[in-house]
């Protein structure tokens, strides 16, 4: 099977024929072989019914549907267990992304050699103070970190080879960044290319402010799980270690300089306990046996946890 479509939708009863339309147009159009898989988030709508509907005419249509609303990065790790393609390409259902870009997509990773290939939506119809500007500056602090020049993370029409999503596990909200899972995992061939944006025709944005806010604290996770998320001892046992000596020598040059005082020049010295720097070291030294003990937690939970999944699937085409 050349392509796999990969569409996590949460009520997007209005869009979805039409978008199921739109798509088969293409695959005729190119003759490509190809399944459509939609993950249903737990819409509240008749979303799954015209799923199950649009299943009745086209053969070629799969579904998973979601207990609860459990998140996009869930629907999508979901979806990458099931599907069977050589490429797999992944948009959203509310027709914001136009599937004539799947072509030049498909071309990208089969003719260039990419592992990845993430769509940019350079002009779009979304608010400018809400969206776009927030969007930039969230795109500029994930480059600085990841290092990986794209320009629109965040966009849901990317392009996949079918071993990079059968290796990377999508959790949490980490579907922003995907591109830099895929980069941790070895597949460095990460390509962009510019994709027409649609303005919303049915609905509204299921994704607030907040997005942005869990945005940015995703991206300190992604970057500290890459660093250290194999070895948190490399961290928390270095830091943990520092602070530890810096706190033992300081309480020692504390209590050394007492009793060089009154034993060696006879002059009577304050009580240890009534300077702040004898509690600043105190601390110091607690803190760095914490810091260690998370590392030492850290890496024996590492070599006991078991991934489970963290959605259940009521329904399944």
């Amino acid at each position: 099977m050349q392509l796999s479509l990969v569409i996590p939708l949460l009520n997007e009863e209005e869009s979805l024929k039409e978008l199921h339309d739109w798509i088969v147009r293409v695959m005729i159009d190119h003759s490509y072989s190809y399944e459509i898989l939609f993950i249903d988030d737990g819409s509240t709508d008749n979303s799954w019914k015209i799923i199950e509907s649009l299943r009745e005419i086209n053969p070629n249509v799969k579904a998973l549907r979601f207990s609860k609303n459990f998140g996009k990065s869930q629907a999508l790790n979901a979806g990458f267990k099931k599907v069977k393609g050589d490429v797999i390409i992944t948009m959203d259902a509310d027709l914001q992304d136009a599937p004539d870009e799947i072509p030049a997509l498909y071309n990208k990773i089969t003719s260039g050699n990419f592992d990845l290939v993430s769509g940019w939506k350079k002009k779009r119809y979304d608010s400018k103070f809400k969206k776009n500007l927030p969007s930039k500056l969230f795109n500029w602090a994930a480059r600085k970190t990841s290092g990986i020049q794209l320009n629109d993370f965040n966009c849901g029409l990317k392009a996949y080879d079918k071993k990079v999503i059968k290796t990377i596990d999508v959790q949490g909200e980490m579907h922003r960044y995907i591109p830099v899972l895929a980069k941790n995992a070895g597949f460095t061939n990460i390509g962009e290319q510019v994709v027409k944006h649609q303005a919303r025709k049915y609905g509204y944005t299921k994704f607030g402010m907040e997005r942005f806010i869990n945005g940015f604290l995703d991206l300190l996770t992604i970057w500290f799980v890459s660093k250290f998320g194999k070895r948190p001892m490399h961290l928390f046992g270095l830091l943990g270690t520092l602070m530890f000596i810096i706190g033992f020598f300081s309480a020692f040059y504390i209590g050394t300089s007492k009793l060089f005082n009154v034993f060696y020049f006879n002059t009577p010295s304050p009580l240890v306990t009534d300077s702040p720097w004898f509690y600043i070291s105190l601390g110091t030294m607690i803190l760095g046996t914490q810091l260690f003990l998370a590392g030492f937690i850290g890496e024996l939970f590492l070599r006991s946890k078991k991934n489970n999944p963290n959605y259940q699937i009521s329904k399944e085409i």
